[in-house]
């Protein structure tokens, strides 16, 4: 597979600016390893915008690192969410560390998925998946109609099951949406409740 060569450019504002990002990085992580990486996974992701001028770079690769911050944070925070979960099992059925690794992917892109829902959708979808509640109370609780907590609950299961369908058309109310394994249900209940890095903590620049 063919790779992207970094244009001149790039390499020119990794040399001016690659030190300066990486010390910027370590002050938030506090971690010289995870600034290395991060710093390295930011021009990469330069590279792979093709942005032909730069007239303020160092605004630019805030912008992409700051991203990258908020995946790693989350990612750490599933990670952390996942071992909670599981460490009650006995050693014999614990997880090895290839299942934990693809585990943790998985979850990680279904907590992309329910965090780009619209705010009812994903609160009728976890009230009813990991509640248990009934569609008429999501409904009072919501403040809206047991038709519409039903739209929502189609849109949020083809979101997260069917993203390949082209439209909410199937009825949701007789999906099993109550069969998630224990720890399955206790981890989401974890990432449910557990608090998003803010962006003003991750994005003040120096």
């Amino acid at each position: 597979m063919p790779t992207t060569a970094p244009h001149p450019s790039t390499e020119l504002l990794y040399r001016e600016h690659h030190s300066w990002l990486r010390g910027w990085l370590r002050v938030r992580l506090q971690s010289s390893q995870n600034a290395e990486d991060l710093a390295h996974d930011t021009f990469v992701k330069l590279i792979e915008s093709r942005v032909p001028d730069l007239h303020t770079p160092r605004a630019f690769l805030l912008t992409l690192a700051r991203r990258l911050m908020i995946s790693h944070f989350r990612h750490r925070e599933v990670e952390r969410a996942w071992l909670e979960a599981v460490a009650h099992l006995p050693d014999d059925v614990a997880p090895s560390p290839e299942t934990r690794a693809i585990v943790i992917e998985t979850l990680l892109e279904i907590d992309a998925l329910l965090s780009g829902l619209p705010p009812k959708v994903k609160s009728a979808f976890l009230m009813a998946r990991l509640d248990g509640l009934p569609y008429t109370e999501i409904a009072t609780r919501l403040g809206v109609t047991v038709s519409s907590v039903n739209q929502y609950m189609a849109r949020a299961i083809r979101e997260c099951y069917f993203p390949d369908l082209p439209s909410p058309d199937f009825p949701c109310r007789d999906f099993p949406c109550s069969d998630s394994p224990p720890v399955a249900t206790r981890l989401i209940k974890q990432l449910k409740h557990s608090s998003q890095p803010k962006f003003a903590e991750v994005g003040e620049a120096v």
